[in-house]
């Protein structure tokens, strides 16, 4: 007799009796989702792993710390069964046939009522994958093909043109180092489903490429400033191109708070009636530095980092940094925008206390292709920052971190 495929269906288990059977790795997998399902979940195992414990712990699920007992699964709604002991899951896949309670079986699928789906989100869409094949419990098979769904859903590819198309109104995508793949996913998701991008010329070029022609591209620096300074100039074209019902996307490099000028561009359109979405980018401070070997904390050696904006030298009167307090400072400090200043803030930090020695390391265009990394001291970046040519965008990492990655490369 031919076998029939599984049924699918999602079952709504809010306030529901789910009983788990088991708390090793399989049952640490699974817990959240029910969790989040708002189940209410009891878990019979003598043992549990240091997660599911936590779990108990903060009173996500109740821990009954014994072996299975017939009668566990009475007024259950649904059951996984994921203990270490074949008889004890085999009288508990009886119990529930007994009970007509759906019944999940980690060590034999083919006994069980139930199938575990791979799952996964985008944006209120659950994908659940279910094969009917030959291959149909092999979960690589399954969680591959979970996997390209989602990541379709994620980047835009599998949305049907006509829901391409956000809202009216503005995201504030925070673009990250450089890399294209280091863009967050609901950011790139943004950019697909976008009719304008406005771009700074450090945010990921390489993404600009993949969108669909109809977008409309427009590099922020080159925006006619008439009448307006740079920002105010960019501020009106984001309010003007939302007002004319379009979805924009404002593409920075790294995180658009960091040294980003992103608060004044929200202001502005809160000014202007414009709803605007913020999404956190990864900012070049930490992981240009991570990219080039450098942490920028490390046990031993540096229990704080600063970031600094190296754009107004330290004499100039414009100046908002403490740098005497920064000079007594133990632990890393990371300076972007500081390439053509960098001589002017080694002195001064040496002349607040700062060894000369202190290590020093430049990393230009981190995170690309193009990603070169040029070590100093700080008696010695601003020779070295002319003898080697180093230019912006540069990240500055000053520190014993410096040194404690793996082999330096220029």
């Amino acid at each position: 007799m031919a076998e029939h495929p599984a049924y699918p269906v999602g079952l709504r288990l809010s306030g529901r009796r789910v009983v788990v059977l088991g708390a090793g790795q399989v049952a640490q997998r699974r817990l959240p989702a029910l969790i989040a399902a708002g189940a209410d979940i009891v878990v019979v195992s003598p043992e549990a792993t240091p997660s599911v414990e936590a779990m108990a712990d903060t009173g996500e699920i109740t821990w009954h710390r014994r072996r299975y007992e017939d009668g566990d699964l009475a007024d259950a709604w649904y059951a996984l069964i994921a203990t270490s002991d074949p008889d004890a899951n085999t009288a508990a896949s009886a119990e529930a046939e007994r009970h007509r309670v759906w019944c999940v079986r980690s060590d034999d699928a083919d006994r069980a009522t139930a199938w575990t789906p791979a799952t996964g989100t985008s944006e209120g869409v659950t994908v659940a994958v279910l094969t009917t094949d030959a291959r149909g419990r092999d979960p690589r098979h399954t969680a591959a093909i979970r996997d390209a769904v989602v990541e379709g859903l994620r980047d835009g590819t599998l949305v049907a043109p006509h829901h391409r198309t956000r809202a009216p109104g503005v995201a504030l995508v925070g673009g990250g180092p450089g890399d294209p793949d280091l863009i967050t996913v609901r950011g790139r998701r943004l950019l697909a489903e976008a009719d304008v991008v406005i771009a700074d010329r450090l945010g990921p070029r390489d993404l600009l490429a993949e969108l669909p022609p109809h977008v409309e591209v427009i590099d922020a620096a080159k925006i006619p400033y008439g009448r307006y300074m740079a920002q105010e100039a960019i501020n009106n074209a984001l309010i003007e191109h939302a007002k004319q019902g379009r979805s924009v996307v404002r593409l920075k490099g790294g995180d658009p708070f960091v040294f980003g000028r992103g608060m004044e561009e929200v202001q502005a359109l809160a000014e202007a009636g414009i709803p605007c979405t913020v999404v956190p980018g990864i900012s070049s401070s930490i992981s240009v530095p991570g990219a080039a070997g450098i942490p920028v904390t490390h046990r031993g050696v540096a229990h704080e980092f600063t970031v600094v904006s190296g754009h107004v030298a330290p004499d100039d009167a414009r100046s908002l940094v403490d740098w005497p307090s920064l000079a007594a400072l133990t632990g890393t400090l990371v300076i972007l925008m500081g390439v053509d200043k960098i001589g002017k803030i080694a002195e001064t930090l040496i002349a607040h206390g700062k060894s000369p020695k202190t290590p020093v390391a430049l990393v230009q265009e981190g995170t690309t292709a193009a990603q070169r990394r040029v070590d100093a001291t700080l008696a010695t970046v601003a020779e070295t920052v002319r003898a080697e040519d180093v230019r912006p965008p540069a990240v500055i990492v000053i520190g014993e971190v410096v040194t404690e990655g793996p082999e330096r490369a220029v």
